[in-house]
């Protein structure tokens, strides 16, 4: 592997880690908040035993523990490479947030919950999508969605949100539902930013009406190292004969893959639809 790549991602997981323990450091500690995933279950630990056991423990000894399982899992079905760089996020990150001071809330002056919740949530987000860019990701929950995304190629964000809806309720029940809530919009705005930034585990249809069905395949092929389906059909505008390229890719593939068939065929139709699951053989890059 050459330098600059390496230099890059070990930026990008510094980055990441930095922005997470930051984040809990000021929004999530200053909103009283529950981040989702195991952080968050990792906070609430924290917060169970110093209100009702009057000890603190660190983050890092409860977040070391509760990742421990699916970094395994990952390990199994995701690679050794993408679990190596995710577990080096868990353990920077919980090391930063034992240790990096809690100064930033006093001088930021975080007295609106709901600013906290938004920003927090969007905060997260960012640094959650800088270790997915990475080839990495902040681990927990993270571990448990990659791996379903890689061995049923489906989008499992959205119900890790609800598995973190779980775990505010039961801080509802153990502390106050004001906290829980307002948690809730913490998470929801991490899940749909996250939604935004990263997308290259979302499958995307590509449909595409060409005269030149050969170009636009091997244009696929090369960009994506996807295959394709072609089918004849008659075009009744003009009564013609067309055919129908079918593929998927991924969303972030996508946007390469629009302009390279425009300079192909300028009068392509192109219908480009979202995959909800696919099953079946599906090329899926590996982390670089």
């Amino acid at each position: 592997m050459k330098k600059k790549p390496i230099v890059r991602r070990m930026f990008l997981l510094f980055a990441s880690s930095v922005l997470m323990a930051f984040n809990i450091n000021t929004f999530v500690h200053a909103g009283g908040l529950i981040p989702g995933g195991f952080t968050g279950l990792s906070i609430l630990l924290q917060d169970i035993c110093l209100t009702y056991g009057g000890f603190h423990i660190p983050f890092t000894l409860v977040n070391y523990a509760l990742n421990a399982a699916p970094a395994v899992i990952c390990l199994k079905f995701v690679g050794k490479k993408f679990a190596f760089y995710s577990i080096l996020v868990v353990a920077l990150t919980s090391v930063l947030v034992d240790f990096m001071p809690r100064m930033f809330t006093d001088i930021l002056q975080l007295h609106d919950i709901l600013l906290c919740s938004i920003f927090g949530g969007l905060l997260h987000a960012l640094s959650v999508s800088l270790a997915l860019h990475a080839g990495a990701s902040s681990g927990g929950t993270d571990f448990i969605a990659i791996t379903i995304s890689k061995k049923f190629r489906k989008d499992a964000w959205n119900q890790i949100l609800i598995g973190n809806f779980i775990v505010l309720l039961i801080t509802g029940f153990i502390f106050d539902f004001d906290k829980a809530l307002y948690s809730v919009i913490f998470q929801f705005a991490a899940t749909v930013a996250l939604g935004v930034l990263y997308k290259a585990y979302q499958q995307m249809t590509l449909l595409i009406i060409t005269n030149k069905p050969d170009e636009v395949y091997s244009t696929i092929k090369e960009i994506s190292n996807h295959a394709a389906t072609s089918f004849d059909g008659l075009g009744k505008y003009e009564n013609k004969h067309r055919a129908l390229v079918y593929s998927v890719v991924t969303s972030s593939e996508v946007k390469k893959l629009l302009p390279a068939i425009r300079k192909i065929d300028s009068e392509a139709f192109i219908n480009v639809v979202k995959t909800e699951m696919i099953d079946g053989k599906f090329y899926q890059r590996d982390a670089n």
